[in-house]
């Protein structure tokens, strides 16, 4: 019994020294960036632009660029997740050109070579660089598509939320393995502290996604441990513009390339006329 108070003492201790570790080094949690600058032609990426936007806080960033097989064509501006760079998404770029999109991949303030430390607020900002890019390239908001993987679906949605009202600026929004937000996330790892207060990047998708205008694709596996699946089913329920969810039996939270998200992607894409025509609002 004379020991009961010590120990409790040292569990309180213990477990307020988790909690500090985790307030204090949640960006190194949450951002995993490769700062090597990737080479596309290493990588065998051919008809390939580098690019250099500036977001609007003066921070140079890099981007690859491989236009449209045509000239009426899609682009697409990539967001990718919190791991790794532009570099690692070859396969998503190759399968995407495949469809005859063209492809901005953007790479974020810290990552692959690029000067800064990643926040919440400098990717947004890089993500607008990223749309910027591609407008003064000539594509048209009608022909822009958003693609958001894992941390990048928070970005997508964060931008497509911010158009005029009612006049979307992009024409469709896909969203691979997306996330209610940070902070829910955050706090289904680790549901033994009070992580949801902790959190400075939020990333709140549920509270932006009614706002979105545009289609909404959302690619999800069943079996995803890092994002819980039904985040992607609350984002669907919260939507107000058309959208639908596509699921793979027995993904994990990347398996979905090599699943076929991008050719359905390219599906729901391929009937966005339709749907502006017949006014639909698909859900499953």
């Amino acid at each position: 019994m004379r020991l009961l108070p010590i120990i409790l003492i040292l569990a309180v201790l213990l477990y307020g020294t988790v909690v500090a570790g985790l307030f204090l080094f949640q960006r190194r949690l949450l951002y995993l960036p490769d700062a090597h600058p990737p080479d596309p032609e290493q990588l065998g990426l051919r008809g390939i632009e580098v690019m250099r936007p500036v977001a609007d806080d003066g921070t140079p960033l890099l981007a690859w660029y491989a236009k449209p097989s045509h000239d009426d064509g899609y682009a697409v501006l990539f967001l990718h997740g919190n791991a790794g760079h532009i570099g690692d998404r070859e396969d998503q770029m190759r399968r995407m050109r495949r469809l005859g999109w063209g492809v901005l991949m953007l790479e974020y303030r810290g990552y692959g070579g690029n000067p800064g430390k990643p926040t919440e607020d400098g990717l947004r900002r890089d993500a607008r660089a990223g749309l910027a890019a591609l407008r003064a390239l000539g594509i048209p908001p009608g022909r822009i598509l958003l693609w958001g993987e894992s941390l990048g679906t928070g970005l997508a949605i964060g931008l497509a939320s911010e158009q005029p009202a009612n006049e979307p600026n992009v024409a469709a929004v896909l969203l691979e393995s997306p996330y209610t937000s940070i902070a829910a996330t955050a706090q289904f790892h680790y549901p033994y502290v009070p992580a949801r207060w902790l959190i400075h990047d939020k990333f709140d998708s549920l509270s932006r996604i009614s706002r979105v205008r545009a289609p909404i694709f959302i690619m999800q596996g069943t079996l995803d441990r890092i994002v819980p699946p039904m985040m992607g089913r609350a984002l669907l329920a919260a939507a107000t513009a058309p959208a639908e969810i596509w699921t793979v039996p027995g993904a994990g939270h990347n398996d979905l390339t090599g699943a076929g998200a991008i050719e359905a992607a390219g599906d729901f894409v391929s009937r966005l006329p339709s749907m502006a025509v017949q006014g639909l609002h698909p859900r499953e």
